[in-house]
């Protein structure tokens, strides 16, 4: 229950390779990945979870090792948040940043298909922010999946 099957050492290193190879991986996915989760996006997660999760380990199954790895999990986290509270280079490296999707009530199609966003995911949030298509000066697809929308100031009330 408590000793382990494999050097001590081989478990954090395994937790190194996983964390740096998801962060890569979900930031080559794009931000509607971690923004707008749908049933699939769900069960993708869930998957990489139990995939990640027998890597992380490899044949052992120790109290030990899993405390082991989560300990190493989340002072990565933690380094990786004080790094990025710290420098615009590794935040955006890690947590991107906003993109354009629409200007002047013209949607950008092309920006939107390679952001893996639909339109229809813009025109709602154009309905949340109760903005028509006309009235709409600047979209942004937001680092964390989101759609910022900003009306012309013509179109605001008061």
């Amino acid at each position: 229950m408590w000793s382990l099957s494999v050097p001590w050492w081989e478990l954090p290193l395994r937790a190194l390779f996983i964390y740096v190879a998801l962060v890569v991986m979900m930031r080559l996915s794009g931000k509607r990945t971690v923004g707008q989760f749908t049933p699939f996006d769900l069960l993708v997660v869930l998957l990489l979870a139990e995939a990640a999760g027998a890597a992380l380990k490899g044949d052992d199954t120790s109290i030990t090792g899993s405390l082991l790895s989560v300990s190493t999990l989340i002072g990565l986290n933690v380094c990786v948040a004080a790094a990025a509270s710290r420098s615009a280079w590794v935040q955006t490296m890690t947590e991107g940043e906003a993109v354009l999707i629409g200007r002047d009530g013209k949607i950008f199609k092309e920006v939107l298909k390679r952001e893996h966003v639909p339109v229809v995911d813009l025109e709602r949030a154009l309905r949340e922010a109760d903005c028509d298509l006309k009235d709409m000066k600047f979209a942004f697809l937001e680092a964390d999946g989101v759609t910022s929308i900003l009306k012309t100031s013509s179109s605001k009330e008061g």
